[in-house]
């Protein structure tokens, strides 16, 4: 597939804050406001598949058997209620290979994700950032209805539950492919941190990557170029966007401290041994 035509290549820590916030003013209310939710990416080459997606075989036949299981072992673990919404939340924020895909309205959280990974610092990275007010006028009128009288541009469990109840009734509610979002209830003070949400297509089977393909007026994307990723990370840790604060607990704090005194190509632990870092 080819993307280049809402690719944005940057090559300096100022051409990307211009890309990062790009078409966020509102001249209706004179504020900046954005339309946009971003995902980021360690590698461009990376699509957005699903989890679900990734176990390969006959996933789309397994997606209605892994949820079932993951709610009936999860009771005694966590009480959601009974919207599937909020059970599919719950199970994507566990691990559980699921049809939705993490994204957060914060452009700085997708930085953190797509130069959090040291290993990876040999290969571009990418933000994908997707207009989600403008992909709301592409669903179902039923959908859409219930987005203006709520007065929002994405769902919650809550609001969606009375419209489908069923991932089967979702896949029903119209023959093509769409787009929407689902605010996670705060399962967490990590959703909350990360000013998370999450995306899901009508149908397990539909690929993201190419279903954008075919509506390029809701996304852009900013390639990260792998010499600019040390120096946006190091500026994302003194601007505490951070593993500390994304992850809170002590598995964060770990992560933090191992990333932050991995030493660079050509530095050594003893040119660490000095660094002080606070927060």
């Amino acid at each position: 597939m080819s993307l280049s035509a809402n690719d944005l290549h940057v090559t300096s820590w100022a051409d990307l804050q211009q890309a990062l916030f790009r078409d966020t003013w509102d001249g209706r209310i004179g504020r900046f406001r954005s339309p946009f939710v971003y995902r980021g990416l360690r590698s461009s080459n990376w699509l957005m598949t699903t989890s679900l997606q990734r176990l390969g075989g006959e996933y789309g036949q397994l997606e209605n058997h892994l949820l079932r299981n993951f709610r009936k072992y999860g009771r005694d673990f966590s009480q959601p209620g009974a919207s599937v919404w909020n059970w599919l939340a719950l199970a994507q924020h566990h691990g559980l290979p699921t049809r939705l895909l993490d994204w957060t309205y914060s452009p700085y959280v997708a930085l953190h994700f797509a130069t959090d990974d040291l290993e990876a610092y040999g290969e571009d990275g990418v933000i994908w950032a997707i207009n989600y007010v403008l992909a709301a006028e592409s669903l179902p009128p039923s959908l859409r209805e219930a987005l203006r009288t709520e007065g929002s541009n994405v769902f919650t469990p809550e609001l969606l539950e009375p419209l489908c109840t069923t991932l089967r009734e979702l896949e029903l509610l119209r023959d093509e492919q769409f787009l929407l979002f689902l605010e996670p209830p705060s399962l967490d003070a990590r959703i909350v941190h990360q000013y998370a949400l999450f995306s899901l297509m009508n149908t397990a089977n539909a690929t993201l990557h190419e279903w954008l393909e075919q509506h390029p007026e809701l996304y852009f994307r900013i390639i990260i170029p792998a010499h600019l990723k040390w120096e946006i990370r190091d500026k994302l840790d003194q601007a505490n966007i951070t593993e500390r604060v994304l992850f809170p607990g002590l598995g964060g704090l770990s992560r933090w401290l191992h990333r932050h005194y991995t030493p660079t190509p050509g530095q050594t632990a003893s040119d660490l041994e000095d660094d002080q870092i606070s927060g």
